[in-house]
Formats: structure tokens, sequence, C-alpha cells
């Protein structure tokens, strides 16, 4: 999957998932097709992503058993890159409590190597409330302990509210139901004392789920619980001090960095420049996390994220943002460890290096600190520790390795891919970068048309055609 515009299958996924010249067409989203009206593989989300959900969820599921050793295996290549901790937004087809069995189970065997703060998302449209008043009733927030437990709510909380980051389509207008809906959820969460997040690309999404926000808090105020917003792309200045007022906070994702070019084509070199308004943020004090936005939107690599907010230049190496929106690399890891701590309500507790914090830490291939911009984004760690406990090592660390884990089922690309732009035959511990071949944009500046995917830009039309790496 490509962001959340397009997807491609093979002929087996194809087969698996029943798309073939007698299937029917989405009511949303294309299932492109040949001149003998045959799935070519492409699918187009447009105007939303719901194909692209739906798709997903039609795939086969493996043995259980084959579940929980794939868990393990993408927990210890989240470690290959010095990651200890993340925070799971949900996402579609997520069901709570069903599809949370397989890491339960590993939490309960001690073999999580991730700790993990997850946010339960809606997933029945118009449903919304009935969804987090049961939810309410099952759990709360911080049940579980430091390795595993519950965040919150969202990031989707009423599917009228979601704005999906698709730049090569016109920015989506929120229905009228968007406010009711909404505030029926957020005067629940709140009542039960529930931290939430919500799914917000645009400055016009944010404007009105505020109306809400405020309005709710007129009534039961929100009273320091941690609430905020994910992604804000476009969000004005005005916006930003009315999150800071509500005690809210931002999470910023590397979206840009992958789409950059798609949001020039559509809206312009000059309001790319503050997409997202990092440094506002931090000067207006509202507390601001980083991530990736993993797994489906773009990858889970976080050096790509830290060269994003450094450089301000997309993976295809477009510069979109001007000095005064860049970070340093300082302010930059901050967003990622401690700043992110805040968003899963442990500020002071992780994310720091410090008597009395979580006993988490990584030693990189290289010095974040010192070496070129460039060689930021092919950083990985050589040894990752998590509550203590060695859950990676290679180069000079190897002898204290984990041992390493089963490749099971005996097809999976494990055997073959090796991990993130690391094939089997590299040096252990090496930090090289995948084999990709950039193209230059259109100097026109025009969108490219769906169709044009296939021809002269390459796969995904513009930058880097090997996104999924």
């Amino acid at each position: 999957m490509h962001l959340y515009d397009r997807a491609l299958l093979n002929a087996a996924a194809l087969r698996a998932v029943g798309y073939d010249k007698n299937a029917p067409n989405f009511p949303a989203g294309e299932v492109q097709r040949d001149r003998h009206g045959n799935p070519t593989g492409l699918l187009i989300a447009n105007p939303n992503a719901n194909i692209l959900y739906s798709t997903l969820a039609k795939g086969p599921k493996l043995s259980r058993e084959d579940q929980l050793n794939s868990s393990r295996l993408f927990f210890r290549e989240l470690n290959r890159f010095g990651i200890t901790s993340a925070i799971d937004a949900g996402g579609g087809f997520q069901n709570y409590p069903d599809d949370y069995g397989v890491v339960n189970e590993l939490h309960r065997n001690g073999e999580l190597s991730i700790r993990l703060a997850y946010n339960l998302f809606t997933q029945r449209p118009k449903q919304e409330l009935a969804d987090f008043q049961t939810w309410t009733k099952m759990t709360r927030p911080g049940d579980g302990d430091d390795f595993y437990r519950v965040n919150g709510a969202g990031e989707m909380l009423v599917f009228s509210a979601a704005d999906f980051e698709d730049f090569l389509v016109p920015r989506p207008d929120m229905l009228p139901v968007m406010e009711g809906e909404l505030k029926a959820v957020i005067r629940h969460l709140v009542e039960n004392r529930w931290p939430f997040r919500l799914h917000a690309t645009y400055n016009e999404t944010i404007e009105r789920a505020l109306n809400v926000y405020e309005e709710v808090n007129r009534v039961i105020p929100f009273d320091g619980l941690h609430w905020f917003f994910d992604h804000c792309e476009t969000i004005s200045d005005r916006n930003i001090e009315r999150v800071k007022t509500l005690g809210g906070g931002i999470a910023v994702q590397n979206r840009m960095a992958f789409q950059g070019e798609y949001f020039v084509a559509r809206y312009g070199s000059q309001q790319a420049k503050r997409t997202p308004p990092i440094r506002r943020m931090l000067e207006m004090g509202v507390p601001v996390g980083a991530g990736t936005d993993a797994t489906r939107v773009s990858s889970y690599n976080p050096y790509l994220s830290l060269y994003w907010l450094i450089t301000g230049k997309t993976v295809g190496g477009l510069s979109l943002y001007p000095q005064e929106n860049r970070l340093h690399r300082e302010e930059a890891l901050k967003l990622y460890t401690m700043g992110s701590s805040w968003f899963s309500t442990e500020d002071g507790k992780k994310g720091a290096l410090a008597p009395g914090q979580l006993a988490d830490l990584a030693v990189l291939s290289g010095d974040y600190f010192s070496i070129p911009e460039e060689e930021i984004k092919h950083l990985e760690s050589v040894l990752t520790i998590v509550d203590g406990k060695i859950v990676y090592a290679s180069a000079e660390f190897s002898k204290l390795a984990p041992p390493p884990l089963p490749v099971s089922p005996d097809w999976s690309p494990v055997k073959e891919y090796g991990g993130y732009a690391k094939a089997l035959t590299q040096t252990l511990g090496a930090s090289q970068s995948a084999a990709c071949s950039h193209v230059t944009a259109p100097a026109h500046g025009g969108t490219q048309s769906h169709l044009q995917v296939m021809g002269e830009f390459g796969l995904w039309g513009l930058g880097c055609d090997c996104f999924a790496f």
C-alpha cells in the first residue's frame, strides 16, 4: 500500500480477496481493469480509503502460532531501529478486544520486546458512541502495566470527521452531521475521563472539531485531560492557540516526507512551507510528539522521520521547508522521546536517560549528532535494551543477541527480505540505503492522473519508486 491513495496486489493476492473479471465495482474507490475487464492489481482510493481498508480485511489469516511468531519478528525489526516504545493509534478492521488476543498472549508470556500503549479505534459508522460506551464499561485508560496498557480513544472517533490525507484528490468536506456525532462521543469520553485523539489533516476539519470541544468543555471541563490531534498539516496559528487553551497536544507524523510532491502539485510550494507548522506549535507551548504513522501510511523507520524534521526534505529529495520551520537535531530527537511520552500520559516516566525512568536505551550505528544529514536516514541500532534486557544486538554486540526467531510459515518474506533496507547478504549492523531510482517531479506543477501511475513517472507517480521498501 502507498499512503492511503492506492495499493498494488499481485495475482495471488487478487485471488485471495476474490477480485476477478466478474467482481462488482466498489461504490467508492476503483479496482483498475485492463481493456478486457480483468483487474490489473491496482486499487485506487477515490474519494476515500475504504477500498483499501476493506481489501486488507479480506486477506487470509495466519494460524495462531504464526501470528504470534510474525508479531515477534515485527517487534524485533522495530528493535533493530532502536525503538523501545510505541503508541498504537488503532486502525480499520482492528476490533477490540478480539483482534488484540495475539498481543495479549505475547504479553502474558513475557515475549513483548516493545512497550505498547494502545488506543481504541471505533469500527462501525453510525455506531461509534455505542462502541465507546461498551469499551468504557470493559476497561479504562492505564489498565495494564508499563509494557502493555490502554491509552485512550481514537484516532477514529467518528467516521464523519475523517479527512483522509490523499493529496492526489481535493480536500474532502466533512458531512453536516459531524458536529452532532462528534459531540456525543467527546462528551461521553470526557465524562469518563478518557484521553482521546482525533485524526485531522486539514485546518477546516480542525476548526469544526475545536468548536465541538469548546462547547463540551463549557459544560464538562477537560481539566487537564490529555487529548490531541494527529497530523495537522494545515492547522492555522489561531487553531494552535485554541488547542493550547484547551490543554491539548499535536502529534505530527512524516506523511509529507512521502507525499510532499503531491501536496505542492495541488496547493503550491508556498503553502507547503509550514505543513505542518511545527516550529510555531513549539513556540506557542503546545505539547508536540513525533511519529511515523506506520505501518499503513509510511515506513516504520524513525530515522526517515527525524531526517525530514531536520532537513525539511521528502524522501524524493524535494525541499519543502525554509530554515525557520526545520528543527535542530536535539529538538527533533526530543519530540520522538520526551515529547511523545506526553501522548501516552507517561511524561517523566520514559523518554530520557535519567534516574527513575524506565530502563530502555539504544546504541546507534553512528553518531546522530555529528554524522552528515543525509546519513541520518540510514541509522539503525546495534544494541537495543528494553526493561534492562537486550532485545536486539548486532555488529560488535552480536554475541549478546537474543536467539533468532523461526521463519514461519516457511514461505514468509522474512526468509528473503531481511528487514527494511537490509538484504540478508548485508553485514549485520551495516547501515545501507535501499536501492532505488529517483525521478524528477513534473516542471509544470500539475497533478498526475491515476491512469499515469504505471507510465512516465513510475509505479507511484512522483518521487521514488521504493516507497514501500
